[in-house]
């Protein structure tokens, strides 16, 4: 992301910082899939969540360091492990259905490099979206042998799927997916991209969550005020996340965030700046403020999360949820 420095004494610091307290991050039919989740989430709103007395651990794109990112099978592995809330991000396909992704473009994840823009859900929903996740490395890479992608060929059908698990699994899903396998899960909404074209996924999602009953379940932001602000006038009862300008304004002058977007997802640090610091702390709890960090792939352990929790996180959106469910039951114990 660029971000635009007002001067070195305000910006190389705080601007920064502001800038990344938000970014954070077979058959073509989910229906066949198979895999049956039992867990029970702790609470099935977003007060409920925040009311529950204790921290809370996300399941950031369905634990993508420890299973392929944004899968029916992340998700349903971070339920085994006891996540509280369920996190994602939102495209839009060229025929206006939502999906789970992160980035505007499939190379990342599959075998193929497409727009997600260019494609319909169903040629979409056909690639294998386990393709370059590997036993050897964080999410996902390239260049490693054959051996260590674990997961690729279970979409196609090449290779078996884990036990209570089939192909459809593995696919890119649709978001109703998700919040229709999982209806007592909350679950923390990335909507992507910017500007006019965020705002028709901003629509759409608005419809989704209506229809859903998903109203008092889910929290959604974007990096764009503009989106967060578009979807609020969709939706004012959804709970939501400030975007850029807001934290800036907040951080740089200390304009008050509005309490219908009170949950601040923030980084620890973010290129040797710390952001989630004692007095970031203070400030925000006495402002009545919510903090849920994400680690942004470093310290994504149970060390690493157990020290933010004492450190005074409301919430760890962890991409490596066992790690993260383990801190967090440690931290509880102690």
């Amino acid at each position: 992301m660029k971000i635009t420095r007002r001067s070195a004494e305000l910006c190389t610091g705080a601007v920064l910082v502001a800038a990344l307290l938000l970014s954070a991050c077979s058959s073509s039919s989910s229906s066949s899939s198979t895999s049956t989740t039992t867990s029970k989430s702790p609470a099935s709103t977003v007060d409920g969540i925040l009311g529950l007395g204790r921290p809370i651990v996300l399941g950031h794109a369905a634990g993508e360091d420890v299973a392929p990112h944004s899968t029916m099978y992340g998700f349903a592995e971070s339920v085994k492990a006891g996540v509280d809330v369920l996190d994602l991000d939102i495209q839009r396909t060229k025929d206006g259905v939502l999906v789970v992704q992160h980035d505007d473009n499939t190379k990342r994840t599959t075998e193929s490099d497409l727009k997600i823009s260019d494609l319909t859900y169903e040629q979409l929903h056909q690639l294998d979206n386990g393709y370059w996740f590997a036993s050897s490395c964080a999410n996902t890479c390239t260049g490693k042998p054959d051996a260590d992608y674990i997961f690729r060929g279970i979409r196609t059908g090449k290779v078996a799927a884990p036990a209570g698990y089939t192909a459809e699994d593995f696919a890119v899903p649709k978001f109703a997916d998700v919040a229709e396998r999982w209806p007592d899960y909350v679950i923390n909404i990335e909507i992507k991209g910017k500007g006019a074209d965020a705002f028709v996924t901003a629509d759409l999602l608005a419809k989704e969550i209506a229809q859903l009953n998903r109203t008092n379940s889910v929290v959604v932001t974007s990096f764009d005020d503009t989106v967060v602000e578009k979807f609020h006038t969709l939706a004012p009862e959804v709970a939501m996340s400030p975007g850029l300008q807001a934290l800036t304004n907040y951080v740089l002058g200390n304009v008050p965030i509005p309490m219908w977007e009170r949950i601040l997802q923030v980084p620890p640090v973010y290129e040797g700046i710390p952001v989630f610091t004692p007095a970031y702390v203070q400030k925000t709890k006495a402002a009545g403020y919510v903090n849920w960090v994400w680690p942004n792939g470093d310290g994504e352990n149970e060390a690493g999360y157990l020290a933010l929790f004492q450190q005074g996180a409301n919430g760890i959106n962890a991409s490596n949820p066992p790690a993260g469910v383990a801190a967090l039951n440690k931290f509880l114990t102690n």
